[in-house]
Parts: structure tokens; C-alpha cells; sequence
């Protein structure tokens, strides 16, 4: 029988009070264990209890700080490990690294041995730590990097200090916790960029240096490999700021190249020798501190702060080392290592040209409206003892001896002269110096005054252009030109009559040598500055060996030629070019509107040439061959020929007397084509 209670059979039934569901849930089990606990108890006491909250000690607080930093510290351990793998894998395998060869140094010295520049890539030559005073490299560790015998390649304690000396603002600049081989890795093998991955790379470098180089040959890589501003190494910076060897440098100077290292060109000491002087102190103070150096050395050797630092100026024999350095080239081919170039340049006379020409243009370059020079002396065999290209290297590295081409003017004329000689004329046949006309060309004497018959050793020592014009129509412009060649003008050269006059261009330095073969008796030369090239282990490269292309002339057109050039500057436009017990012979030159003065002067020992003008090819105020060029040229060969004997000019079998004062008539009968020409239009 189905028995089912309702709500009206409850003893509240009909009431308004109503019995909760959950007393109508699943009937419980007789004799469960949760029955007889929770019997006739509320439904709330039956939850489950909460836990009571501890109280948090400092032994708790600090195992769970050792608990998460553990774990930070294995995360972040990961983290690194990850980057360092990740920028290791970027650079090539370690079995692949090594030390690139240093670039190879051009050292060009004088025949002396005096150092004149170095050139290359580096700026100077290598040098052995072995070979430096003890306190060049001191002074370097002390500034740089204190701890590097003892550290591994990184400096934790200097990483460290140098963030909190960053973040505490105790230095102007922001400094770096990089070590000496952290330096050389970076100088080696990376970009200078500063970012996380080149510092990762950096490092593990600089460990791999350790391992595979002592501590002295990681110092000796730095010193012949650190920035000095234009160049690199100690060598290069000895030289550059105290024209001396870094084998030779002061325990100031020394401190002045190494305080450089923070910042070459901020602490330049041509730049910045105040800020040179100051830190060259920081450095000494810091050598005295880590015992290198003694209290009383280090203020011994400061730089007085009223006191400049004295360096060296970029001078004359620069434009020289320029030139060499444009011939490696020719003579050896390509440079793999240091060499040592000696060249003929004589040391004294070098510094004594470019001493006169500074002199020349201060003393009269405004008033006569010049600004520029060149100079150019040789031996009667071609070896060059002077180059000046210019007034100042340091504002101008343009070579106007060597490399700039001008008209020389008059100074051309020997080689229409010494044509005409071996064409049949003689030092006193007898020419028209009148106006004429040549196929539309009508040249003009200088002064457009004329003197009508005229001897050719008068008519070249008074530089008459008429005269030089008709022996050029006579003898054929290419006559002339094939004389210019094989005297030694390099330079094209066209066959037109007004070469006559100078009017194509050439280097003072070919036309230089072009006059030697009047000096030494009609040799042709090749003129050189180089007389040999050996490594720096002593194996020659190259030798000079006597050369050239031999006899141009035949000594007594030579001797006729000399004759004749020696009365231009005894009685002719040259007569300032004086060298009191010497016989001495030249020609000067002298462009249209006084854009270019030129003298070459000779005697049998030496060739000198001069030029004066402007680059910008602008005329010069009353500024001819004859005035300062001459001038110059006669202050410079009087020192050149100190102490040597005086040896006369080589003279010809057909050796003339001294010219008359009158010239001599014309003969009856006319000797040249010129002559013929002048007796029948009467000049």
C-alpha cells in the first residue's frame, strides 16, 4: 500500500510556516558515522572549518625571500645563458678566431736617418713592449685598467663600480667597465657600436684573448693598436705630438698619451693642452697611488699649467712623405708589412727651404699680392735634396712642386736655345728681335720695347721673346718639343710655335731636372727621392742603381748652353740670383700678367727651382723671375753650398770668350733661315 505523507498530514500542516527543502533531501542512512555526528545538529555548525592564519616571522620572511630569489636567480641565470648563447652564435667559430695582422707601416726617413713621417693605415710603426720605458705601459694600466694583471679578462669590480659611479653622477663623462683586453677585442674584431649584443661579444673575446695571449702580449697589442685621434698606436701618437719616438718618451709625456685614451680627440694635446695637462696629472697621481711611481715623480714630472704642451706641427717634409707614399706602389707593389723607406732628401736643407719660402711670402706676399710657393732642389744626378709644395701643409696638402703644373714662361727658353745650337747657330749669330707675324700668331716682347739685331746669348740673357719665336719657327715647334723630352719634361707637350714662350704647362719639379744636364756636362736624369726600401727585419726590397737615359746633349752645345745661361744671370733679368764664389748659371721665368714667376738656377754641384704665385691662378703685383724667385733661390743655394768646394760649370771645346759689351755686326752673308728672313724684310 503506497502511503504517502502531504503536507496537511505534518503536525504544522496547514500553517504558514514552512519547512526548508533541504529537510526534504536524500533520507541518510541508518548507522552512518556522518548520520550519528551530525544528528539533531544545525545544517550550518556542519561546514568545513577554516584554517587559522599564521603569523609571519622573520625566519619565514626570509626563507621565502631566499626561496624566490633562488628562483629569480636560476630564471634569470637561464636568461643569460640564452643571450650569451644567442650573440655567441653570431660570431664565427672559436677554432676560426685570431689576430688580424696589423696593418703595415710606411716609416720614410731622410738620408740621415731623421724620421720624416709614417704612412699607412696605422700612422705608425709597431713597437715592442720590451723596447718602451717601464712607465709608458704603467701609466696605461694605472688610467685604464688597474687590475688587469690580476683579472681574467673581465673586471666584475670595475663593472660594478663604474654603474655606480654612472648612476651617482661622480664623473662629467659616463665611464665604461671595460678592461685593456675587453679594449682590444673591441679595437680587433667589432664595431664600435654600443649596444647589449657588442658587449656580449666583447667579453666572451676578451676571454678567449686571455686564454690564448699572455698578459704582456694583450698589453703590447693595445699599445701598438689604441686610437690617437687621426691614427693608431703609441708610436704613431710619440711621433705626432712630440716629434719623438714612444722608446724616448717622459714619464710626462707618457701620462699625457695615456690620460689621451678616454677621449683622443676632447684631450689632444695640440688641441687641448690645458685638458691635456690636467688629465696627464689624474694619471700621474693614480701611477703614484698604485706604487708605480713615487709622490715626488709624479709632481716632478706634471705639466706646469702655465706652460704649453709642446707638439709637433705638421711640416714641409710632409709633402714629401706624400709623394713617396704615392711611388710604394711603382717600386714594390703591394705592402704586407712594415717597411722602412730611405729617401735623398738632406734633413737641414729640407727645413731650411721651407724656412725661406714661409719667410719669403710673410715678409712680401700681401704687398705684391702672392700667397704660394715651391721649391725643388736636386743633385747633378737627379736626387732630390729639398721639396717645398707649399707655403703651410696643415691648411694645404697640395703638392706645387711635384703634383701642380704652371706655365714656366721664359724659363723654357734653353731648350728653343739649345735646339737652335744643334740646328747650326752658335752663342753669336746674330737674330731680328722686331715684331713679326707667324700664321696669325704675333709674339711680343715683355716690355714691347725691341732692340733690332741682337746676338742669341744677349737675346736669352734679356729673355727677348721674338728671338725665342724665330729660332722656333726656323728650327720647327717639334724640334723643340723632342728636345724638351729627352732633357726630361714628362708632361705633354703640344708641336705649336708658342711653346716658343713657356705657354704649356709643366711640374717645377720636371723642368728641374730638365736643367740638369746642363750642370753635370749633358747627362739626362731621372730625378728620384728614393734610394732604398728594406722591412723592418733589415731584407731589402729595393735599391737604387744608377740610371737614366744616358747623354741628351753633346758637351759642347752643353758648354755653349752654360756660356750663354750664365750671362742671364751675370748681366740679364737674373741678376739677383747671386752666389758670391760660385759660377752659376739659370733662367728665369716669367707667365703672362705676372701669374707665375719661376727661376731654375744651376751650379755644377747643385739645380734648385723656385716658383711664387697664386692658386687661384690670379696675377701678382710687379712679381717676376728675376725679383723674389731669384732672390729666393740665392738665399737657399748659399746655405746649400756651405762647405763644399767650388767646382766650375762644364764647358765645350767650343767654349766662348766672355761677351763683348757691343754685339757683334751680322756677316755678309746670313748663317740661318732666321738670318736670310731678317736681310730680306729688314725685321
Amino acid at each position: 500500500m503506497d502511503i504517502k505523507l502531504t503536507q496537511d498530514d505534518r503536525v504544522a500542516g496547514g500553517g504558514k510556516r514552512r519547512k526548508s527543502r533541504r529537510a526534504s533531501a536524500k533520507p541518510v542512512r541508518k548507522g552512518s558515522a556522518k548520520t550519528a555526528k551530525t544528528a539533531g545538529k544545525p545544517a550550518k555548525s556542519r561546514r568545513k572549518p577554516r584554517k587559522k592564519t599564521e603569523k609571519l616571522t622573520l625566519g619565514r620572511l626570509f626563507v621565502k625571500l631566499l626561496y624566490w630569489g633562488t628562483v629569480l636567480a636560476v630564471w634569470a641565470g637561464i636568461a643569460v645563458v640564452g643571450i650569451v648563447v644567442y650573440y655567441g652564435m653570431q660570431l664565427p667559430a672559436a677554432d676560426t678566431w685570431a689576430v688580424p695582422e696589423r696593418a703595415p707601416n710606411i716609416r720614410i726617413v731622410a738620408a740621415d736617418g731623421q724620421l720624416i713621417s709614417n704612412r699607412g693605415k696605422m700612422g705608425g710603426e709597431a713597437v715592442s713592449i720590451t723596447e718602451l720605458p717601464y712607465y709608458v705601459p704603467e701609466a696605461v694600466i694605472s688610467i685604464e685598467d688597474e687590475r688587469f694583471y690580476s683579472h681574467f679578462g673581465v673586471d666584475p669590480i670595475g663593472i660594478v663600480g663604474a654603474l655606480i659611479d654612472n648612476l651617482t653622477g661622480q664623473y662629467k663623462y659616463l665611464r665604461g667597465g671595460s678592461t685593456l683586453t675587453q679594449q682590444v677585442a673591441k679595437n680587433l674584431f667589432l664595431t664600435p657600436d654600443q649596444t647589449i649584443g657588442r658587449k656580449i661579444q666583447e667579453a666572451l673575446l676578451a676571454l678567449w684573448l686571455e686564454h690564448e695571449y699572455t698578459k704582456d702580449q694583450i698589453l703590447e697589442l693595445y699599445l701598438n693598436r689604441a686610437p690617437f685621434g687621426a691614427g693608431y698606436g703609441v708610436e704613431y701618437a710619440a711621433q705626432r705630438f712630440f716629434g719623438k719616438s714612444a722608446r724616448n718618451l717622459s714619464l710626462g709625456e707618457a701620462a699625457i698619451l695615456a690620460g689621451m685614451l678616454q677621449a683622443p680627440s676632447r684631450l689632444a694635446p695640440d688641441k687641448n693642452p690645458d685638458g691635456a695637462a690636467r688629465r696627464a696629472r689624474v694619471v700621474l697621481n693614480q701611477m703614484a697611488k698604485l706604487g708605480y711611481i713615487s709622490k715626488e715623480e709624479a709632481k716632478a714630472a706634471a705639466i706646469d699649467p702655465n706652460k704649453r704642451v709642446r707638439t709637433r706641427v705638421a711640416g714641409a717634409e710632409y709633402y714629401v712623405a706624400d709623394w713617396v707614399e704615392t711611388l710604394m706602389q711603382a717600386y714594390i707593389g703591394d705592402i704586407t708589412e712594415d717597411v722602412i723607406v730611405t729617401t735623398t732628401i738632406d734633413w737641414d736643407l729640407q727645413k731650411q727651404a721651407e724656412f725661406l719660402l714661409k719667410e719669403m711670402v710673410a715678409a712680401h706676399g700681401a704687398e705684391s699680392r702672392f700667397s704660394q710657393g715651391a721649391l725643388v732642389s736636386m743633385n747633378t744626378d737627379g736626387a732630390v735634396k729639398a721639396v717645398v709644395g707649399g707655403v703651410d701643409y696643415a691648411k694645404s696638402q697640395y703638392n706645387r712642386a711635384v703634383t701642380a703644373r704652371r706655365q714656366p714662361g721664359s724659363a723654357f727658353k734653353p731648350f728653343v736655345y739649345l735646339t737652335a745650337l744643334e740646328h747650326g747657330y752658335t752663342p753669336d749669330s746674330v737674330v731680328e728681335d722686331a715684331p713679326f707675324t707667324y700664321k696669325g700668331w704675333s709674339p711680343e716682347n715683355y716690355n714691347h720695347k725691341y732692340v733690332g739685331k741682337v746676338r742669341l746669348r744677349d737675346a736669352l740673357a734679356n729673355s727677348l721673346n721674338t728671338v725665342s719665336a724665330r729660332l722656333t719657327v726656323d728650327v720647327g715647334p717639334q724640334a723643340v718639343v723632342d728636345t724638351a723630352l729627352r732633357f726630361g719634361i714628362s708632361s705633354p707637350l703640344k708641336a705649336v710655335p708658342s711653346i716658343a714662350l713657356g705657354t704649356q704647362e709643366v711640374s717645377l719639379l720636371e723642368l728641374t731636372a730638365a736643367y740638369t744636364p746642363f750642370a753635370n756636362g749633358g747627362i739626362g736624369v731621372i730625378a728620384h727621392v728614393i734610394t732604398r726600401i728594406e722591412t723592418a727585419k733589415g731584407d731589402v726590397l729595393y735599391s737604387n742603381l744608377p740610371g737614366g737615359p744616358g747623354r741628351v746633349a753633346t758637351p759642347e752645345v752643353i758648354g755653349e748652353m752654360n756660356d750663354m745661361l750664365s750671362g742671364a744671370v751675370s748681366v740679364g733679368t737674373a741678376k739677383k740670383a747671386r752666389l758670391p764664389g760660385w759660377p752659376i748659371a739659370g733662367k728665369t721665368g716669367t707667365t703672362q700678367s705676372n701669374r707665375d714667376a719661376v727661376f731654375v738656377g744651376y751650379s755644377a754641384r747643385m739645380i734648385t727651382g723656385v716658383w711664387l704665385g697664386n692658386d687661384d691662378d690670379t696675377p701678382m703685383k710687379g712679381v717676376g723671375g728675376g725679383s723674389y724667385p731669384a732672390e729666393l733661390w740665392s738665399e737657399f743655394m748659399q746655405k746649400a753650398h756651405q762647405g763644399l768646394s767650388v767646382t766650375d760649370l762644364p764647358r765645350g771645346k767650343r767654349e766662348q770668350k766672355a761677351p763683348e759689351p757691343e754685339p757683334a755686326k751680322p756677316s755678309d752673308r746670313p748663317r740661318t733661315l732666321v738670318d736670310l728672313f731678317s736681310q730680306i724684310f729688314g725685321g
